[in-house]
């Protein structure tokens, strides 16, 4: 299929994103074909996210375009379930081909998302925007969160595969078919490795592209604020990892 028909719907889930998601959301249409669409699934953001989406999804209907939707959760939170919510809808109500998903403070490029999608339409079954392998790199944290990251991956990759250099990425793309077989787990990044490992498991082709994280554009990280928060959730993608190899 042309890469510019392919039905694609790229999944953003946020929570106080108001500063980063219409610049986010404006980039990614201008960077990607008509077919290409983009959910936003919010967990009812105090600060409003989801209204800043709903104004750009209503001047987009004054000039006949569909592309943008927002979803607003109210009594559900977390990454990977409004992540999944977003595939679900994608593939049921958008007929989407491909779905991507990506962190939503800028520090992954939204003009890296048709790389993603290019691999997909090149043959992958998966594709993930990796910081660890050549062309990639990690200007967004410190040595200390770096390092942890590489450990991390390191072991994925001794536990799941070696395929893969950058197991806890977040900034993917997949066809439909990957996603209805398999369905992420997990509370928050551990999901990645489990769905990656999970894919390599069933012989679907996962391929880098290699991305450069840069720093967030505004507000507060939810990955970690200290080495502590790092700890808690380098233990969960260590499990996670055990998991798939069992």
């Amino acid at each position: 299929m042309e890469l510019s028909s392919l039905p694609v719907c790229t999944v953003l889930p946020t929570y106080n994103e108001r500063a980063n998601i219409g610049p986010l959301v404006e980039g990614i249409l201008a960077h990607t074909p008509p077919a290409h669409r983009v959910l936003v699934v919010d967990d009812n953001s105090p600060d409003g996210t989801w209204q800043v989406v709903e104004e750009l999804a209503a001047a987009q209907r004054r000039t006949g375009e569909h592309r943008v939707a927002v979803l607003r959760r109210i009594g559900e939170k977390g990454l990977t379930s409004a992540i999944q919510r977003g595939i679900d809808i994608a593939l049921a109500e958008y007929g989407a081909a491909v779905v991507t998903w990506m962190d939503c403070d800028l520090s992954m490029p939204p003009t890296d998302v048709p790389r993603l999608v290019q691999a997909i339409a090149a043959g992958a079954d998966v594709a993930v925007g990796s910081r660890w392998v050549p062309g990639g790199a990690d200007l967004a944290h410190g040595l200390t969160a770096r390092t942890l990251s590489r450990v991390i991956n390191g072991f994925a990759g001794l536990m799941v595969g070696p395929q893969v250099h950058d197991y806890t990425s977040g900034f993917i793309a997949a066809r439909a078919a990957v996603l209805r077989e398999i369905r992420l787990r997990g509370d928050y990044g551990e999901y990645c490795i489990d769905l990656l490992g999970r894919s390599l498991r069933a012989g679907y082709r996962v391929v880098e592209v290699p991305y450069i994280c840069v720093p967030r554009h505004a507000g507060e990280s939810k990955t970690g604020v200290n080495l502590w928060d790092y700890l808690v959730k380098g233990r969960k993608y260590v499990a996670a990892a055990w998991r798939v190899r069992r």
